[in-house]
C-alpha cells in the first residue's frame, strides 16, 4: 500500500501563500516552503516536481477562491459584471501573486473554470472569433490589472506608509502643476475600490453593448 501522504494540497497551498503574502514570490522555494511546514525540502518534491509546477500551486489556491452565482441570467452584462467581480475580489486577497497569474497560465479547472464562464456570458453579447478573444482579454485584463494598480499605481501606498497618508502627500501637490493628480486624491478620500472596480468595470460593458 502507498504511504499516506503527510500534507494535504490544500496545506501547501496555505503554507505557499503566507510565505507570498509576507515576503513575496521570490522568497518562495521548495527550501523555504519545507522549512514552513517543519519538514525537508525533498519531502516537497513528492507533491511538486519543480518551481513551475508549485507556481501554478499558488495559481490554483487564488483562483479556487473565485465564487459567484452561477445561475444563468437574462442579461449578459450582469453574469460578466459577477464573474469579473469573482475575478478581482481572489486577487486582491493575494495581490503578490497577480504578476503570476498574469504571466503564466494554469489548467487547474481553478482557472479554467471561471475563465469559460466568462466565455460564456460573453458569447451571450453576440460575439466569436476574434470578437470574443478581444473581449475575453478587456475584461480578464481589467479585473487583474485594477488590482495590481491598488499597488502599483500613482495611489497606491507606499511602504509603512498608510492609505490616507498617500492621499494626504497627493494632495498637498503644487496645483498649478498637477491639478488632475490634486483632483483625484481628493476623490480617493470618499472613493472605495470596488466602487472603482465596478464603475470601470461598466465602462468597459457599455464599450462593449455599443460595438
Amino acid at each position: 500500500m502507498p504511504r499516506p501522504s503527510k500534507f494535504t494540497r490544500e496545506q501547501l497551498q496555505a503554507a505557499a501563500l503566507e510565505i507570498v503574502d509576507q515576503e513575496g514570490l521570490g522568497a518562495l522555494s521548495m527550501r523555504t516552503l519545507a522549512s514552513s511546514l517543519g519538514t525537508g525540502a525533498m519531502t516537497i518534491y513528492n507533491y511538486v516536481s519543480d518551481r513551475a509546477e508549485l507556481e501554478a500551486l499558488l495559481i490554483e489556491a487564488v483562483m479556487s477562491k473565485s465564487s459567484w452565482d452561477r445561475s444563468e441570467k437574462s442579461d449578459w452584462k450582469e453574469e460578466v459584471r459577477e464573474i469579473a467581480l469573482a475575478f478581482w475580489r481572489a486577487a486582491r486577497l493575494h495581490p503578490n501573486v497577480i504578476p503570476l497569474i498574469l504571466t503564466r497560465r494554469s489548467f487547474s479547472p481553478a482557472f479554467l473554470d471561471p475563465s469559460e464562464a466568462l466565455l460564456q456570458a460573453l458569447v451571450k453579447s453576440g460575439r466569436s472569433g476574434q470578437d470574443l478573444l478581444v473581449a475575453f482579454r478587456t475584461v480578464s485584463g481589467f479585473s487583474m490589472g485594477i488590482a495590481q494598480a491598488e499597488l502599483a499605481g500613482p495611489l497606491s501606498s507606499s511602504q509603512g506608509e498608510s492609505s490616507e497618508e498617500t492621499i494626504h502627500r497627493f494632495q498637498s501637490l503644487p496645483k498649478e502643476r498637477y491639478p488632475r493628480l490634486t483632483e483625484i486624491a481628493n476623490s480617493a478620500k470618499s472613493s472605495s475600490p470596488e466602487e472603482e472596480f465596478i464603475s470601470g468595470l461598466n465602462i468597459i460593458l457599455k464599450g462593449l453593448d455599443l460595438s
